[in-house]
């Protein structure tokens, strides 16, 4: 881990402290940066798997995850 010294806006981090209800400065900065690497590998593996269309009921698809 290493030190970094970085310039935020004050009231956009306690918004974002109360938000995720961090503690701290750095829980806030941290479960951000982990959302954010979230969000970008589920994109990224949406591109890669492209779209398709599935014709399936909600109650369908209940039932699948139940039979498996």
């Amino acid at each position: 881990m290493r030190k970094t010294t970085v310039l935020i806006d004050e009231k956009l981090l306690k918004m974002a402290m109360k938000a995720v209800g961090a503690k701290s400065k750095k829980e806030a900065i941290e479960v951000g940066l982990q959302s954010l690497v979230r969000q970008w590998n589920r994109e990224a593996l949406r591109r890669e798997l492209g779209t398709f269309e599935i014709d399936l009921t909600l109650n369908e698809l209940e039932e699948m995850r139940h039979a498996e």
